[in-house]
């Protein structure tokens, strides 16, 4: 044994360099891991896996010399303490803690191994995901092969563009029309000044692919229409609405509706936003279930008369990429058949229900609106 390792060896806790050298030692060491549901996200080779609140349960597992060399560890050496304490008192006398655990062992490069379908990776950057129970292994195999389709890339679809990429979403469909312009930049996160005078799908790709380069784009340089929606949508599992628009709406409400997606709304002007998950299929309403009539020409002044304040759309964004992740995770409860609404002058958060209404002209009991065939044409509004 290193000599230098020897000298640590008179307290309970070895530095990760001690520990690695320690391990390569013909020395028998046996290496346990008291994370408990941690360990999914990798692990040290060669560890047993055994809960601190398990050590006396299962005691089969330890070495049945008491001299024999234990190393424990934990996810950031806080609790692998308490373990050496433990094992002491079962009558170990060589047991210790490893100091700053699994996490400093993982940050300084040293091997690990990870079983399943995630490499070591992989599981290091979703961990804050995977611990979470609601999420874990199953949720983010969920979230990786999710398919989102975001259309606008602008102060909606910008947040939630970034934080669903980090999410660990597998396939991310962007759809937008637009160069970038300067008056953009105050709320439209994912472009830069020098992103100004390209495509803003460009842009957008380019930005998904710094935060996560495992997420696969897909983009579309078009104005979606009443013609070539449904075969755009047909390939993802959620439609998020960034758009600034009442016509797009709308038409996002409707093929929503033909083709049984779920369509995750939103909208911010000045300083409001409003957000809400539209699913028919799910049980819930639409959005003609509250605006049957298309809006008056007079009601819908242009999107660059109104202004807005930037932090407005990054709120909402945020919550509209909260309501795709619980869709894709089947987890809480989505905000169907809610109506949430947001002002930040005076830091106001209201929720309104509402429910089908059976003389909606889309989803009612007579429905009107029979395919897409209707007025989509682009008319800005507030």
């Amino acid at each position: 044994m290193d000599n230098n390792v020897k000298s640590h060896l008179a307290g309970d806790q070895l530095t990760v360099h001690d520990a690695h050298s320690l391990l390569q030692d013909e020395k028998p060491l046996t290496i346990l891991d008291v994370r408990g549901a941690g360990s999914v996200l990798g692990h040290i080779k060669g560890a047993q896996f055994i809960p601190l609140e398990e050590l006396d349960n299962q005691k089969e597992m330890l070495p049945a010399k008491k001299d024999s060399t234990l190393l424990v560890y934990c996810a950031s050496g806080i609790i692998s303490p308490g373990a050496v304490r433990t094992l002491k008192g079962m009558g170990y006398t060589s047991v210790f803690s490893l100091q700053g655990g699994f996490n400093a062992w993982q940050a300084l490069g040293y091997e690990v191994t990870a079983d399943g379908d995630f490499t070591p990776t992989q599981l290091q950057r979703y961990s804050r995901n995977i611990l979470l129970p609601e999420v874990g292994i199953e949720g983010q195999k969920r979230l990786i092969n999710a398919r989102v389709l975001i259309v606008g890339a602008g102060g909606l679809g910008c947040p939630a563009a970034l934080y669903l990429a980090a999410a660990g979403v597998g396939t991310m469909g962007i759809a937008d029309f637009d160069m970038v312009e300067l008056s953009n930049l105050n709320r439209q996160v994912l472009h830069t000044s020098a992103d100004v005078g390209r495509m803003k799908t460009e842009s957008a790709h380019d930005a998904v692919k710094r935060i996560n380069q495992e997420v696969t784009v897909v983009t579309y340089e078009e104005r979606l229409t009443a013609r070539t929606i449904l075969d755009v949508i047909k390939d993802y599992d959620v439609v998020m609405d960034a758009t600034d628009n009442i016509k797009t709406k709308l038409l996002l409400n409707d093929a929503c509706y033909f083709a049984g997606k779920p369509y995750v709304f939103g909208g911010a002007v000045q300083f409001v936003g409003q957000a809400s998950v539209l699913h028919p299929a799910g049980g819930g309403p639409c959005i003609r279930c509250l605006f049957p009539h298309n809006p008056e020409q007079s009601t819908a002044p242009s999107c660059s008369e109104a202004g807005v304040m930037g932090v407005v759309p990054g709120l909402i964004g945020l919550v509209q990429a909260t309501e795709v992740l619980k869709l894709i995770l089947k987890i809480g409860e989505p905000m169907i058949g809610k109506f949430f609404y947001f002002s930040a002058l005076d830091a106001s958060f209201n929720t309104m229900m509402f429910e089908k209404n059976p003389n909606c002209p889309l989803c009612g009991e007579n429905p009107e609106i029979r395919d897409l065939s209707g007025d989509y044409v682009h008319q800005c509004a507030i």
